[in-house]
C-alpha cells in the first residue's frame, strides 16, 4: 500500500514539473540576474544591430534551434535595425557559464547598447520576439 502511495506522488510531482516547465518554454522574460550585464561585438563575434540585437545560444543536434534560427532571422529581416547573431554554446562555454545559459535554443534580446533586456529559453513565438523588441529599440 505505501508502495502505491510513493508511485502517486511521484507521478503527481512529476506532472506538475512538466506543466511548469512547459508553460515557461519559450516564453520571453526579463531575468533580474541580466540586469546590468552586457555583451560587446568582440564577446559575440559580429557586431551590434544599430537598434537591438538577437542573439541565439544554439547547439549541433537542437532540433528547435533551427526552427529559432527561421524565426529570429525572419524578425531581424522585419525591423530595421535588428540583427540575429548565433553561437555556438559548445564552442563558447565560457560565455555560456557567465551567461547561466543552462540549455538550447536560449535567446537573448540586447538594446542598442548591449544590455541584456529579455530572456527565452526554449523555442520562442514570434510575435513574443517582436514584442520583446519593443522594450529594447
Amino acid at each position: 500500500m505505501t508502495g502505491l502511495m510513493v508511485c502517486c506522488a511521484v507521478l503527481a510531482a512529476a506532472g506538475v514539473f512538466g506543466v511548469l516547465r512547459r508553460r515557461r518554454n519559450g516564453r520571453v522574460r526579463v531575468r533580474v540576474r541580466d540586469e546590468g550585464q552586457r555583451l560587446d561585438a568582440a564577446e559575440l563575434g559580429a557586431e551590434l544591430g544599430e537598434r537591438a540585437t538577437l542573439v541565439q545560444f544554439s547547439s549541433a543536434f537542437c532540433a528547435p534551434c533551427r526552427a529559432t534560427r527561421r524565426i529570429l532571422g525572419e524578425v531581424a529581416g522585419l525591423v530595421p535595425g535588428v540583427s540575429h547573431v548565433e553561437i555556438d554554446a559548445e564552442s563558447r562555454l565560457g560565455l555560456v557559464r557567465r551567461l547561466g545559459i543552462l540549455r538550447t535554443p536560449t535567446v537573448l534580446v540586447l538594446d542598442a547598447d548591449g544590455r541584456i533586456v529579455r530572456r527565452a529559453t526554449g523555442q520562442p513565438r514570434k510575435a513574443d520576439v517582436i514584442a520583446a523588441l519593443g522594450e529594447a529599440v
